[in-house]
């Protein structure tokens, strides 16, 4: 896979996200705390799961690529691990419910919109990151991953990961949304 391809379309799923997260900012706290029903999370729930994450792979990431040479390597190759969870992760027509972590699960947290603007200052670093990443080598570098502290990934994997890991909770936010504007009708 091309580097800059890969990166720029992560880059362009970040924009979206982060776009979509200030309009967010618009909405009173109580609907975005509320919850469609008693299993599921609120947009809030959404998004600070998201924050969770990218509290632990923000600096993972950052780490790495401070540490990294530049490299005129072009082409990334996704590793098996890392590719199976990119493709476990990738928002789908139709999303697969996953098990989360106990530590990355905000269910029943009191939260206002500042987890919108943290998961904002957060996007805003991961679009440096992702500019950074055009210099270094995706395939070679690899970064710790939040299940395990044994397991690397290579870092052109953690990327996507993270970019659609938070896509796909976006995703989740629009059905929260589309499912409340059709209980008002």
């Amino acid at each position: 896979m091309d580097r800059k391809q890969l990166l720029d379309t992560l880059t362009q799923i970040t924009l979206e996200n982060k776009t979509f997260a200030e309009a967010l900012l618009l909405k009173s706290e109580t609907e975005l705390n509320h919850s469609p029903s008693d299993d599921s999370w609120s947009i809030l729930e959404c998004i600070e799961h998201l924050n969770l994450y990218g509290n632990f792979y923000l600096p993972e990431i950052a780490s790495c690529i401070a540490k990294a040479d530049e490299s005129n390597r072009n082409l990334f190759k996704s590793g098996f691990l890392g590719n199976y969870f990119v493709k476990l992760i990738q928002p789908k027509p139709r999303l697969n419910k996953m098990k989360t972590a106990t530590k990355m699960n905000p269910k029943g947290r009191r939260l206002t919109k500042n987890c919108l603007q943290v998961f904002i200052r957060q996007q805003n670093q991961l679009l440096d990151l992702l500019q950074k990443a055009h210099t270094t080598d995706l395939t070679q570098l690899k970064t710790k991953i939040s299940i395990s502290r044994f397991l690397r990934l290579r870092l052109g994997d953690t990327l996507q990961f993270v970019v659609y890991h938070n896509q796909r909770h976006m995703e989740q936010v629009r059905r929260i949304l589309q499912e409340k504007k059709r209980d008002c009708l």
